[in-house]
């Protein structure tokens, strides 16, 4: 996926984890925003876009990855984008509607018989009387 430069918003940040010093001086975390109104999606896709994303979204509709499992600033940026690309793609599948079903006469009857041989048991358990 191809995003254009309007869309997205990268920040870099020092990372965490391993590197020695270089942590300390270099920022490779990557911080992508992207604005997800600007993306054009269908409804559909916002919608489940919204679901995947669940915190990575803010209020404004602007959602936030960040990527920093990599040493370098490239792999970071090249990891946040397929991230964003797997999420977008990811949004845009349907998911299958579901048919509703409705039990049989038959299933409804043997369940009403099931309920009442049940209820004779329970009946017959009360307290017995002498005649």
């Amino acid at each position: 996926m191809d995003l254009e430069d309007a869309i997205v918003e990268e920040r870099f940040l020092a990372a965490s984890g391993p590197g020695g010093q270089n942590v300390n001086k270099v920022a490779t975390a990557v911080q992508l925003r992207v604005d997800v109104f600007r993306l054009g999606l269908p409804p559909y896709a916002y919608a489940q876009l919204k679901v995947l994303a669940g915190s990575k979204m803010t209020t404004a509709g602007e959602l936030v990855l960040t990527a920093r499992r990599f040493r370098t600033q490239d792999a970071n940026r090249t990891d946040a984008r397929e991230r964003l690309a797997e999420m977008v793609a990811k949004a845009h599948e349907r998911q299958a509607r579901r048919v509703k079903t409705k039990p049989s006469k038959a299933a409804k009857a043997r369940r009403v018989d099931a309920k009442k041989g049940r209820s004779a048991v329970k009946a017959g358990r009360g307290r017995v009387t002498i005649d």
